[in-house]
């Protein structure tokens, strides 16, 4: 058995877009146009596994957006989404910088978590091991659900 990827149903594809490749740094490895059933599929992966990826190799995420406007409540019903970077505070950063909400912030140097535009929950987590804790983050609240 082998992890293939996280299917995640999205209601704006470009801000969907924005949000994974733009803002939080993944790469689009593939797209499939599906007119007939009215349908387009995104595959993304982190950086370091495009070529893992491109030979399905890699975990991805596949963004699925319907043509047709569905509703899709509860986002976080799934769980989440993780990923291992580099230096967690420059991530959370360049995320508040886009205008994204950290929801549970990096205080302890590890872990934070923020949400995608079809509110779905996105855990960060610092590459081998934690960062000394750092303002602002220690000082920050949690906003929100995380």
């Amino acid at each position: 058995m082998k992890y293939l990827h996280t299917m995640v149903r999205v209601g704006d594809l470009d801000a969907s877009l924005d949000f994974y490749c733009d803002k939080l740094g993944l790469v689009e490895v593939s797209r499939i146009e599906n007119e007939r059933g009215r349908f387009t599929l995104v595959f993304l992966c982190a950086p370091d596994d495009v070529e893992d990826a491109k030979a399905k190799r890699a975990p991805m995420v596949e963004l699925t957006f319907n043509w047709d406007p569905e509703d899709y409540g509860g986002g976080r019903n799934f769980g989440h989404l993780a990923y291992a970077v580099e230096d967690i505070y420059a991530t959370c950063q360049k995320l508040m910088d886009g205008g994204v909400t950290i929801n549970r912030p990096p205080r302890d140097g590890h872990m934070a978590f923020v949400r995608s535009p079809d509110n779905i929950s996105v855990e960060l987590l610092q590459k081998d091991g934690s960062l000394p804790p750092a303002e602002p983050w220690t000082s920050m609240p949690n906003v929100g659900a995380w």
